[in-house]
């Protein structure tokens, strides 16, 4: 079982300015996300707009992003699709381009749970990687209770992770810990909303997007090393910040390209249309939080 815990930060897809896949932002990026202390990368998820991305520039995604780790921190390939053979045919190219494991939700609108089961059968049994199971009702429309999560994880035996991110994320955690028979390691999501929340329930860390993934490494740092009060203290100075960027409406994946682009990690912001713009009141809202927390 390959171990995965910590913070793996669902990476961006950089793009030039004329929308173009930017492979040298992609090793910039990496040196950010790496420099900010994470234990491992998610790539290829929804923060890495893998919906808007041909097969070929998928495939130079992500062998880029595995060039440049080099061997550093585990890659997590995200392999979500339409159709299981579409899925299979990620999951098995991930493999072997050296991913340590991909993450896999349920087909779009996919309700009977059934088709959902065999679909993370087929794809777990098609690989040699653990899957991490996501969760996301939000942008699959399939809800899965955790009674059928903690089947996943017990009659599959490649299902060993889950991503959770349904609000809320805290009671399905306890509900998974406290039902699953076989190993599971459980990560959060949601922008970070509920990092320290989420460790008291049982965690094993976090996957997720958000713009400044050291004030999320220092939170988890301090919470292993039994240092509770003070990575709650941590975790609750930065959460305006953490609030602010997970704001419905204000930009999603375009406002945190800004923010990566604002330090470097980045050549250029582009996010592939449709994708609502930023407007200059919200990132001059942005900036000023930057400021008074010392980001």
């Amino acid at each position: 079982m390959t171990a995965l815990a910590g913070v793996l930060p669902i990476t961006l897809t950089p793009f030039t300015d004329e929308g173009d896949v930017d492979e040298g932002s992609i090793d910039t990026l990496v040196e950010d996300y790496l420099g900010a202390g994470a234990s491992g990368l998610t790539i290829l998820g929804i923060m890495g707009e893998a919906a808007r991305l041909l097969d070929d520039e998928r495939e130079r995604v992500l062998r880029r992003y595995l060039r440049a780790v080099s061997g550093r921190v585990p890659v997590v390939v995200g392999v979500s699709a339409r159709a299981t053979r579409m899925s299979l045919d990620y999951a098995r190219r991930a493999e072997d381009a050296g991913a340590a494991a991909v993450m896999l939700a349920p087909p779009d609108g996919t309700k009977n749970l059934d088709l959902v089961f065999e679909h993370f059968r087929q794809v777990a049994e098609a690989v040699s990687v653990p899957v991490v199971v996501q969760d996301e009702p939000v942008n699959t429309g399939v809800v899965m209770p955790a009674p059928f999560l903690v089947r996943l994880l017990d009659e599959i035996g490649g299902c060993r992770y889950l991503k959770l991110e349904e609000t809320p994320t805290l009671p399905k955690i306890s509900a998974v810990r406290e039902r699953a028979v076989s190993p599971v390691g459980i990560f959060g999501g949601l922008g970070g909303l509920y990092l320290y929340e989420e460790l008291l329930r049982g965690a094993d860390g976090i996957m997720t997007g958000f713009g400044f993934p050291g004030v999320l490494v220092r939170t988890y740092e301090l919470f292993i090393a039994g240092e509770r009060a003070q990575a709650q203290a941590y975790f609750f100075r930065h959460l305006p910040i953490i609030r602010y960027e997970a704001q419905l409406g204000v930009g999603g994946v375009t406002i945190r390209k800004q923010v990566f682009a604002r330090r470097g990690a980045i050549s250029s912001p582009h996010t592939r249309s449709p994708a609502p713009p930023v407007d200059q009141l919200t990132l001059a809202e942005l900036d000023d939080l930057v400021a008074v927390l010392g980001l």
